[in-house]
C-alpha cells in the first residue's frame, strides 16, 4: 500500500517555542518521533510519505496519492485531526489512527477511523498489517502487555527535512515508576521502566549523526532516570560515542527530583553532554504533593535539590501547577517566590487538569466533579473540573502568577540568579547560525522591542558580557525563551 502520514498541526503553546523559532530559522520545535518509529516497522516495499503539517501544508493531492492515511496525534492536536479527518472522509481515504490522543479518546473515534490501533505499535501495528494481507482487517487493536523495547527500530529519518527542525528526539526508555495522580504516562506505559539496549541507542546516534545533524538532541523519556540501574550500564556507551565524535549533540531530557540525590548519575549526564533536564516540581506546598501522590518531591528541600543540579551544569527547566485542592489563595504567592528564588528561568507554570486515564480523572469521576473535555494545553487558562477553590478566583490568580513571573523584570532576574549558579561543563562551538541568531536578538529585541523588555534586554546582554561570559550562549537563549514566553503570557 501508498501510506500518507500526517502529523497534524500544534497550536501556539508555553512548549511550541512558536514566537522563538524565527531567531534560529526553524519551522518547528521537534519532528514527529512517533510516526517515524512507525514509518520504520511498515514492510519496507511500501512507499511511505510523511506530512508535518507544522512544517508543510497537506495538500489534497497528497491524500490522493495514497491508499490510506496514517495519523498520530496528541490531545492538544485535536482541532487539527477533526480537519485531518474531514477532509480524508471527503476524499475517500481511509484512516489509521494510533498515538496518544486515540489511546485516551478512543470511544470518540470509533466508527469515524477505519482503524484504530492503540496502545503500543510494536504489539498491535503487526496484528493490523497481518490481517490486511489477509483482508480481514478489523476496526480496533489492542494488546495486554508492554513491548520489548528490543522490537523498536531505528526510525526513518529520510521521511523529513531535519534541518527545518529545532531539536531531533531520540528514546530510551518507556514508563515512570512513580504515580502522581495527575500523570498519564503510567496508564499508556506502565510503572516498570523499559530501556533500549546500548547497542539500540548507539545505532539511532549514529542514524542522526549521518544526517549531518548538529545541535540539541531531547531524549523524550517520560523519566529518563527512572531505571537508574540500566541507564547507568549505558550511560559509559554514550560517553564513550560523543567523545570520539567531538560531542556534536547538546543532550537534554526528562527526569525526576530525585536526579539530586544521586551524584554518580548526575556526573554520567553531564559527562555523557546532558546539559538541561525538565523537572515537574509541581508545588511548594507539601500538602499538594501528598495529595497528587508527588512522593518523590515531598520531604526535601526543593530549591536545594534544583541549585545542586544547576552547580552540576544543568539548566533546570520546572513544571509547576496551581489549583489542587490543598491550594489556598497564598499559593500563587508562594509559587511566585519558589519560583523567583530557585533560579528556574524556564518555569512552566499550569493550571491542573484531568486527563483521561488518570487516578484524577477516575477520582474527580466518582466525585461528580469532572466537567468539560480537557484541551491538552494546561497553559491555556482552562480547568476541565471544579476546583475546591472558588473558579473565578483560581484563574486569576494562574494568570497573574504567569503574568508576573514572565514580565520582562521578573524574568531577568531569574536569568542572572540562574547564570550566577550555573556552572556549564563544556563550551559548545559556535556556528554561522549562533551568530545570525544573535544578530536578530539585536535587531528584534533590542531594537523593535519596547519599554521594559527593550530595557532588560540590553542591561542582561552588558551583564553578560562583563560577568558570565563563558555562558553567553545560554544567555542569549534564554532571553529568546523569554521573548516567546511573554507572548503566550499575555494569550491568557
Amino acid at each position: 500500500m501508498k501510506v500518507l502520514m500526517v502529523y497534524p498541526e500544534y497550536p501556539v503553546t508555553f512548549w511550541s517555542f512558536s514566537y522563538a523559532l524565527k531567531f534560529i530559522s526553524k519551522k518547528a520545535a521537534y519532528p514527529p518521533l512517533g510516526l517515524l518509529t512507525v514509518a520504520a516497522m511498515l514492510p519496507p516495499e511500501w512507499p511511505v510519505r510523511l506530512v508535518d503539517m507544522n512544517v508543510e501544508r497537506l495538500t489534497d493531492d497528497a491524500i490522493l496519492w495514497a491508499d490510506t492515511v496514517m495519523v498520530s496525534a496528541m490531545l492538544i492536536q485535536q482541532p487539527s485531526v477533526e480537519a485531518v479527518l474531514q477532509r480524508c472522509r471527503r476524499l475517500a481515504r481511509p484512516v489509521i489512527a494510533g498515538g496518544p490522543l486515540f489511546n485516551s479518546l478512543a470511544e470518540e473515534y470509533r466508527g469515524r477511523v477505519e482503524h484504530l490501533v492503540l496502545n503500543e505499535a510494536e504489539l498491535t501495528l503487526p496484528m493490523l498489517l497481518r490481517d490486511l494481507a489477509a483482508g480481514s482487517a478489523q476496526a480496533e487493536y489492542r494488546s495486554g502487555a508492554f513491548a520489548d523495547l528490543g522490537l523498536t527500530p531505528v526510525p526513518r529519518w529520510d521521511l523529513i527535512q531535519v534541518k527545518k527542525y529545532a531539536t531531533v528526539m531520540i528514546q530510551a526508555s518507556r514508563g515512570c515508576p512513580f504515580d502522581c495522580e495527575f500523570c498519564d504516562i503510567t496508564a499508556l506505559y506502565g510503572r516498570v521502566p523499559r530501556v533500549k539496549s546500548a547497542l539500540q541507542l548507539l545505532a539511532e546516534l549514529d542514524a542522526i549523526h549521518q544526517l549531518g545533524y548538529r545541535g540539541n538532541l531531547f531524549f523524550v523519556d517520560d523519566n529518563f532516570i527512572g531505571n537508574k540501574h540500566k541507564i547507568k550500564q549505558i550511560l559509559p556507551e554514550v560517553i564513550q560515542w560523543m567523545r570520539r565524535r567531538d560531542y556534536p549533540f547538546t543532550l537534554l531530557t526528562e527526569a525526576s527530583i530525585n536526579l539530586a540525590d544521586d551524584d554518580e548519575l548526575i556526573e554520567l549526564m553531564g559527562e555523557a553532554g546532558f546539559d538541561t533536564v525538565f523537572i515537574g516540581i509541581e508545588t511548594p506546598n507539601e500538602a499538594s504533593l501528598r495529595e497528587c501522590s508527588k512522593s518523590q518531591n515531598c520531604r526535601r528541600d526543593l530549591l536545594a535539590s534544583v541549585e545542586k543540579l544547576q552547580r552540576a551544569g544543568f539548566h533546570v527547566l520546572g513544571g509547576y501547577i496551581v489549583g489542587f485542592d490543598h491550594d489556598d489563595v497564598g499559593i500563587f504567592g508562594r509559587q511566585i517566590r519558589f519560583i523567583q528564588e530557585s533560579g528556574v528561568v524556564t518555569a512552566m507554570v499550569g493550571l491542573l487538569n484531568a486527563l483521561p486515564g488518570t487516578r484524577l480523572w477516575q477520582r474527580l469521576s466518582r466525585e461528580r466533579r469532572i466537567g468539560a473535555a480537557t484541551s491538552g494545553d494546561n497553559t491555556d487558562g482552562t480547568i476541565n473540573f471544579i476546583p475546591k477553590m472558588d473558579m473565578e478566583v483560581l484563574l486569576a490568580g494562574y494568570r497573574h502568577v504567569v503574568r508576573t513571573i514572565y514580565s520582562p523584570r521578573q524574568y531577568y532576574r531569574r536569568v542572572s540568579r540562574f547564570l550566577e549558579k550555573y556552572r556549564p561543563r563544556r563550551k559548545h562551538p559556535l556556528h554561522w547560525r549562533d551568530l545570525k541568531a544573535f544578530l536578530k536578538t539585536l535587531f528584534y529585541l533590542g531594537v523593535l522591542g519596547n519599554g521594559a523588555s527593550q530595557w532588560y534586554y540590553w542591561k542582561m546582554l552588558v551583564k553578560s558580557l562583563i560577568l558570565y561570559r563563558g555562558s553567553m550562549p545560554e544567555a542569549i537563549t534564554l532571553m529568546v525563551y523569554g521573548h516567546h514566553f511573554r507572548k503566550v503570557a499575555r494569550r491568557l
